[in-house]
């Protein structure tokens, strides 16, 4: 069995240093709780942290895909990783993104093959699925993703699920609880 407590208890003051401690302050009353254990955590590799939220950050909310489309593939990737903490974060923002209910079923059931994609939203939950899973893209999904998005954003794509799905890694190996 896989034990559920953090391996690293998420810091404070102390452990955080100034700079990241409001950091912390902030990103957590964004995420509308009193302590966002993914930034308590991770906040404890000093100037680590800022650099991971800097590059974190120019993807998600500030990469040029649309935020809708940036949620789908966080969701996916939530998903297929089984990351509870990121599923959990994702579904607040992803609603505000646009994602309904029924469209977060279609991410979790079907996935990609699921009926009432577009073809664009398929060919992007395709290229996430197989990121994930083969760390690669064939390329038939290549073609059909590169018919819907220009370079800049087919490289976003790509960091993207790959950042998520390292995010996932970190909150799984650090045993991260969710937010209350």
């Amino acid at each position: 069995m896989v034990s559920t407590k953090p391996r690293i208890a998420p810091g404070r003051l102390r452990e955080l240093g100034p700079v990241n401690w409001v950091v912390w302050q902030a990103l957590s009353r964004a995420a509308g709780t009193d302590d966002a254990h993914l930034f308590s955590t991770l906040g404890r590799t000093g100037g680590l942290f800022r650099g991971w939220l800097h590059f974190s950050g120019r993807l998600m909310p500030g990469g040029k895909l649309p935020r809708y489309e940036s949620e789908l593939v966080i969701l996916r990737v939530a998903h297929l990783r089984q990351c509870e903490y990121e599923m959990d974060h994702h579904i607040r923002l992803g609603r505000r993104a646009g994602v309904t209910a029924e469209i977060l079923d279609r991410l979790r059931e079907g996935g990609p093959t699921a009926a009432g994609w577009t073809d664009k939203e398929r060919a992007l939950l395709t290229a996430v699925d197989q990121l994930v899973t083969t760390r690669d893209l064939d390329d038939d999904t290549w073609q059909r993703l590169a018919a819907h998005y220009d370079e800049r954003r087919l490289i976003e794509i790509v960091l993207l699920t790959n950042q998520y799905e390292g995010l996932a890694s970190t909150i799984t190996a650090l045993r991260i609880q969710t937010d209350h």
